[in-house]
């Protein structure tokens, strides 16, 4: 049962980053989020369409700062440490 809980708060991590990157698109169809686990890190792997790209960014980086933001609170309720990248 314990297995269960420690799967699941790192899926909703990644269904939070989906969320708010579906929201910030022209083309939420084309958002793709994908966990990897390397060593003691979850690293979240953010694709959208080329023209959406800016948007999930932001000026100056601020989005992407802010879904970081989220990402590592999330992390301290967890003691689990996330990275947020967003590819190209």
């Amino acid at each position: 049962m314990g297995e269960q809980k420690i799967g699941e708060p790192a899926g909703d991590v990644r269904a939070l980053i989906e969320q708010v990157a579906k929201a910030l698109v022209d083309e939420p169809g084309a958002v793709s989020v994908n966990q990897v686990e390397e060593g003691a890190e979850t690293v979240i792997e953010l694709g959208v369409a080329p023209n959406d790209l800016g948007k999930v960014i932001g000026k100056q980086g601020r989005t992407a700062r802010a879904m970081r933001t989220l990402l590592s609170a999330s992390g301290l309720r967890l003691h689990k440490r996330f990275e947020l990248e967003i590819l190209e």
